[in-house]
């Protein structure tokens, strides 16, 4: 699972998820890329649960590119714990996504089976998606 392999604080504030993505909103490495509609953290299970299922869709054929990573910590207080007594301890990591960030990549395999494969991939997240192609952005939400 992704996670990073150190960080400076080990807690961290909720931040918001206003506004569209600045960065990483075209499709770079790719010819075919999956779009993020709406703002939402995607958790590292969410985003190996999407990896592997494009990747069992075009047969290990081709490549993929995974342009987000959960550098987030999102921390959780225990179960029947009473208020107050400091913050919890980090439980699992986020990515934080606006609209318009492109989150996968696909390359080597035609379009349809791209398309397929990205279908796959939006269905394991919790957010609205789009296919995308380096050229432009057609496609049709998923």
């Amino acid at each position: 699972m992704l996670m990073p392999k150190r960080v400076k604080y080990r807690r961290v504030q909720r931040g918001r998820l206003k506004g569209a993505a600045h960065r990483g909103t075209t499709v770079t490495y790719g010819d075919y890329g999956l779009t993020a509609l709406e703002p939402a953290w995607i958790t590292a299970n969410q985003i190996e649960a999407a990896r592997v299922a494009m990747t069992r869709s075009i047969k290990r054929g081709g490549q993929v590119w995974i342009k987000i990573f959960p550098d987030k910590p999102v921390t959780e207080k225990p179960a029947e714990t009473r208020m107050g007594s400091g913050k919890g301890s980090p439980e699992y990591w986020v990515a934080v996504v606006k609209p318009g960030r492109v989150m996968f990549e696909i390359a080597g395999v035609d379009e349809a089976t791209a398309r397929e494969a990205m279908r796959l991939a939006a269905n394991k997240l919790p957010i609205k998606c789009k296919f995308v192609t380096k050229t432009g952005t057609e496609g049709a939400a998923q």
